[in-house]
């Protein structure tokens, strides 16, 4: 199995949604994180005074797939994230050795696998 993590603008979300939705992913997890890369941030204006906002709004997508999945998943979620700016995020993929649906007790992919 594999957790891919992707780190996406606020205003993809939907997209991501429906295009993992589209290759039948069931299940994923949405978190609202700050963060920044080579996007540095920016200058606001507040009262007159600027300062500087170091962290920018993002969301991070986690999902669990069967190994087999892992490209489809990686391409659809590079499909319809993609804006060609700076600051479009990350995809991250790494290998999951175990998981347990805690409801029924099943492990493997039957615990991430939408049956049940």
């Amino acid at each position: 199995m594999k957790k891919i993590e992707a780190i996406i603008k606020p205003f993809k979300l939907d997209d991501a949604k429906e295009a993992l939705s589209g290759i039948g992913i069931q299940g994923l997890t949405v978190s609202e994180v700050k963060g920044f890369g080579r996007q540095k941030g920016h200058t606001e204006l507040y009262r007159g005074a600027e300062y500087v906002v170091d962290f920018l709004p993002k969301i991070k997508l986690e999902i669990v797939v069967p190994d087999d999945h892992e490209e489809k998943v990686t391409a659809a979620l590079l499909e319809s994230c993609q804006t060609g700016r700076i600051g479009d995020g990350k995809i991250f993929v790494s290998p999951v050795t175990q998981a347990l649906r805690i409801r029924t007790g099943e492990s493997g992919e039957a615990a991430v696998s939408g049956a049940a």
